[in-house]
């Protein structure tokens, strides 16, 4: 089991910037492949940005060269860095943390969630 908490979110200006925070526990941090994602009001929850066990990042067309995801396993936490933000950035965020054993089986855990709105 993983117990994913997300901090940071909150208004921001267009243009502006916020850092979300995903803390783990409960589990190896670092054997999982991490991610956000969003879900705007009528909308699918969609793919921001992932990062895998060893570091590899991939980001939705949307949000490349703006958003940044990192990881520090010593603190067992996830990051996003969000530079330049839109008002279509709007929507709550989500922490996954996604582990796949060799047996087959796949681990999904998501937090709760936080919410960021972009004024224009």
């Amino acid at each position: 089991q993983v117990q994913l908490v997300e901090s940071g979110g909150g208004l921001v200006q267009f243009g502006g910037s916020l850092r979300l925070s995903c803390g783990a526990s409960g589990s190896i941090f670092s054997i999982y492949d991490m991610g956000w994602y969003r879900q705007a009001p009528g909308r699918q929850r969609e793919m921001v940005a992932t990062i895998t066990s060893s570091g590899t990042t991939n980001y939705a067309t949307s949000v490349k060269g703006r958003f940044t995801i990192s990881r520090d396993n010593a603190k067992n936490t996830v990051y996003l860095q969000m530079n330049s933000l839109k008002p279509e950035d709007t929507a709550v965020y989500y922490c996954n943390a996604e582990f796949h054993s060799g047996s087959g089986r796949t681990f999904d855990y998501w937090g709760q969630g936080t919410q960021v709105t972009v004024s224009s």
